[in-house]
């Protein structure tokens, strides 16, 4: 049987020994097809092993069809399809280049735009909802959700984002989903796929490589001081546009009252012309109050309103919505029928309760006042270092600002450099849609303020200035 038992190992393990030799006999050559095997008792008393073992081997062979048996007569091998030999190159191993390589993250700093301080996030409040989101879900907990989110989240959405964004909705209208780019395609598989996608350039890149996949045509618009350009809009015969009016991404520019209102009546002109707003920080807004949403001025049904709560709980909580006009949620629901809900139940129930607590609230309350107070130390001690040599468009809305260093390196040197330092930075580079600054002079950089605490901002800007400067 070329079968090996090793009796010093734990015995709960015999029969998976009795399971791999055979199976490995039968895989190799070794066992040929409808050859019979040895009784269990036969085997047992060869190997000096319990019945039981064998039993329990044989059953496992059996389940996964390695083996057979006839009535009286016994277990015998399977005729088992061979496998078609391919060169491996000579390995088995993972290659070289897909291998994820650990990233050390000691010592460094971070301006990313991306993060945000979980520090003073209420886990122990967190938890108490989610006990109980336990107790009162059971039965929910136990079932797919609807394909839209529960009920009673969406419903707690609605009535927050009327409030604080100005948002007129139904439940009924939101769309739950794991982040916001899993939501804008799910959307744009329901639109016409001959749409002209218009995106503000510099934006998000994400959304332009995920439209661009999606084989749609997209067009960068360029920005002026209010915002997306109509002109260009219109030129490039778009009927879909995105746009972050409240905290422009990446610039931080806000869309003034007339280019919202513009944006708005080019999209009633036609019956196929969508904005999607996204609202991806709007929480965040410093000494004046929030600015109300794009969708609160629509009066058509013209916007689709996306949210997030990734800046205002926790990033890998993965809990977004978007909020569809009547006619786009029937194609929706339509176009979705069979979908599931790929949020975690326990975790949206859970923000059903931090909602209605006020909890949320109070966090976001709470978040304003410690943003705030980092984002004003953060440009005063940009312009003590650097004194002339850069200029910060301040715009007190969001967790980034754009700063404009004067400098006469190159964005590639300032990345390298910055490596060096560990200091985790991103330049407008990265959010160029379509090169547009070639020729400006220095380097445009998009600074975030919320993952870096009051005690380290000092020696932030000191690496930041020693990439400049060294």
């Amino acid at each position: 049987m070329f079968l090996l038992i090793d009796k010093q190992r734990d015995t709960n393990f015999i029969y998976q020994q009795i399971y791999e030799g055979i199976k490995d006999n039968i895989l190799n050559g070794k066992l040929k097809a409808h050859e019979k095997l040895p009784s269990k008792r036969a085997l047992a008393e060869g190997l000096d092993v319990s019945i039981n073992s064998v039993k329990i081997g044989y059953e496992q062979l059996l389940a996964e069809g390695y083996i057979y048996t006839q009535e009286r007569k016994g277990y015998f091998v399977e005729n088992i399809t061979e496998f078609v030999q391919q060169d491996s190159g000579g390995t088995d191993k993972l290659p070289d280049d897909l291998r994820e390589k650990p990233v050390n993250r000691e010592g460094w700093l971070s301006l990313s735009h991306m993060a945000s301080d979980i520090s003073y996030f209420p886990f122990k409040e967190w938890l108490k909802c989610q006990e109980k989101a336990i107790y009162s879900y059971p039965r929910e907990l136990s079932e797919m959700t609807y394909s839209q989110g529960p009920y009673e989240v969406r419903e707690s959405i609605c009535r927050m984002i009327a409030i604080t964004r100005g948002v007129n909705c139904e439940p009924e209208q939101i769309v739950i989903g794991a982040g916001t780019q899993l939501l804008v395609g799910q959307l744009m598989e329901c639109m016409n796929h001959n749409s002209v996608i218009a995106l503000e350039n510099p934006g998000y890149a994400r959304f332009f490589e995920l439209l661009k996949k999606m084989n749609f045509a997209v067009e960068p618009i360029s920005l002026d001081d209010q915002g997306i350009k109509l002109t260009d809009i219109e030129a490039a015969n778009a009927n879909i546009v995105f746009v972050t009016p409240s905290h422009q991404f990446p610039t931080g520019k806000i869309m003034p009252i007339s280019r919202r209102i513009e944006l708005l009546n080019w999209a009633a002109k036609g019956d196929d012309r969508y904005i999607v707003e996204d609202d991806y920080d709007s929480e965040f807004k410093y000494e004046t109050d929030n600015i109300p949403s794009l969708q609160s001025l629509d009066r058509n049904h013209r916007v689709i309103y996306m949210g997030t709560f990734s800046k205002t709980v926790l990033p890998g909580l993965r809990i977004s919505y978007m909020v569809l006009p009547p006619e786009l949620l029937r194609k929706y629901r339509q176009y979705y029928t069979n979908f599931i809900q790929y949020s975690n139940s326990l975790m949206l129930y859970t923000l059903h309760y931090f909602i209605e607590s006020g909890n949320y609230a109070k966090h976001v309350k709470k978040m304003n006042h410690h943003y705030e107070t980092r984002r004003k130390l953060l440009i005063t001690e940009l312009n003590k270092r650097f004194s002339h040599k850069i200029e910060v468009d301040a715009v007190p809305a969001g967790l980034h600002f754009l700063a404009h260093v004067h400098s006469e390196k190159s964005y590639q040197e300032i990345e390298e450099r910055a490596v060096k330092e560990k200091l985790e930075i991103y330049s407008m580079k990265r959010f160029l849609l379509k090169d547009i600054c070639t020729k400006e002079k220095g380097i445009k950089l998009v600074l975030g303020f919320a993952n870096v605490k009051e005690d380290k901002v000092v020696e932030a800007v000191e690496r930041l200035y020693r990439i400049f400067n060294s």
